[in-house]
């Protein structure tokens, strides 16, 4: 029986978030009930998750979220991947009627939606502060975010745009959430050349590739980091990751903090298998 997916995601910064979508795109067991889209140059973002749709040949719903943070000041970072449909001429519209939709699906389908979010919180926090039944009508979240081993200080980049939206979520009844953070992210990681050679062998990776290849010049990268395919893979293979079961909390400036407590309901990611992940994530493109 296919997992019944909601998709909540910065799409156009960093690469990963496409090549996440191309993950549950290509994964037989997904079935994308809709993407939402969030912060800055959210129309932007959906019109690159639109185009990786259409190229999978899915007819997915995708709408455009928040652009600001719940509280506070818009930290800037552009959806660079747009530069290129700007080139082959793309564009589509959308209705902006993203909270609509996500209550909606949520309600309609009690029990059944996994809630994957890979971005700031900011359209999650707002459902939940307008609509607090809706955590508990999920069937699970599964989150990219925070960090929360080992000695630290910084605030992760999406628990940083908008910690006030990440207290609202990390403090709500989701039955169960499974939390990937940068101090496990950080260890998938895969080098240029190798992406190169891996992402021309499917169809879709390779149409990654032409947002992939705008990202390594901009930001002058070496390779990639799979931060946010982790955390969606964690749905289908729980044992990618070793959790442990514990309290999350969230300071003003983002930094999260984690205690261990068996009554809770969150997991958060302590360890992760590296070549198990990949090993996982490419076969879902054969």
């Amino acid at each position: 029986m296919k997992q019944k997916v909601i998709l909540d995601t910065d799409i156009g910064s960093d690469i990963d978030d496409a090549v996440c979508l191309a993950y549950l795109l290509s994964h037989p067991e997904c079935e994308i009930i809709g993407i939402t889209t969030v912060t800055g140059e959210s129309e932007k973002r959906a019109m690159i998750a639109s185009y990786l749709c259409e190229k999978a040949g899915k007819d997915i719903p995708v709408y455009p979220g928040m652009n600001e943070p719940l509280i506070g000041i818009q930290k800037q970072k552009v959806a660079m991947q747009y530069e290129f449909l700007e080139g082959i001429g793309y564009q589509r519209s959308y209705r902006k009627d993203w909270f609509n939709f996500l209550t909606g699906k949520i309600r309609e389908n009690p029990g059944e939606i996994n809630l994957i979010t890979i971005g700031p919180l900011t359209n999650i926090g707002t459902i939940f502060k307008i609509d607090p039944e809706l955590p508990g009508l999920l069937k699970s979240m599964y989150i990219m975010g925070g960090m929360f081993f080992g000695q630290h200080n910084k605030a992760e980049w999406n628990t940083s745009i908008d910690p006030y939206a990440a207290h609202t979520v990390f403090s709500s009844q989701v039955k169960q959430m499974y939390v990937c953070g940068l101090d496990v992210t950080t260890k998938v990681r895969m080098e240029k050349n190798q992406v190169l050679k891996d992402f021309k062998k499917n169809n879709l990776l390779e149409e990654v590739l032409n947002f992939a290849e705008i990202w390594f010049e901009k930001m002058e990268m070496g390779h990639i980091t799979y931060h946010d395919p982790l955390a969606a893979a964690t749905l289908f293979e729980k044992n990618l990751c070793i959790f442990k079961r514990g309290k999350v909390f969230v300071d003003q400036i983002g930094v999260t903090g984690f205690i261990e407590d068996e009554k809770s309901n969150i997991f958060v990611a302590s360890e992760v298998d590296s070549k198990r992940f990949f090993e996982h994530f490419f076969s879902v493109f054969i």
